[in-house]
């Protein structure tokens, strides 16, 4: 656990929506941190699809993004190329 400085006016962003999503400012940094963590981690994937990997995480007893992270790296890419615009199979087993 750690102190993160952060800009007033993303502060204030984390204040408004910790309280519409009725988290604290800690579990609304946290979770938008796991998201673009994510995000970076696998570009290929969508906001949605991204959610979706979270929640079935979460119900198989919760997403250990140390271990995440060190897997994603070694993963094969599911981009699809501009001429296949079709959903790769890790895609279509996220929705």
């Amino acid at each position: 656990m750690g102190i993160v400085k952060i800009s007033d006016p993303m502060h204030e962003s984390l204040r408004v929506a910790s309280a519409a999503l009725s988290r604290s400012i800690n579990a609304q940094a946290e979770h938008w941190m796991r998201i673009g963590m994510l995000a970076e981690l696998h570009p290929d994937l969508d906001h949605r699809e991204i959610c979706q990997l979270l929640i079935r995480a979460e119900q198989a007893g919760g997403l250990d993004l140390s271990a995440f992270a060190g897997t994603a790296k070694s993963a094969p890419s599911t981009k699809t190329s501009p001429k296949n615009k079709a959903a790769s199979p890790r895609q279509k087993s996220l929705q």
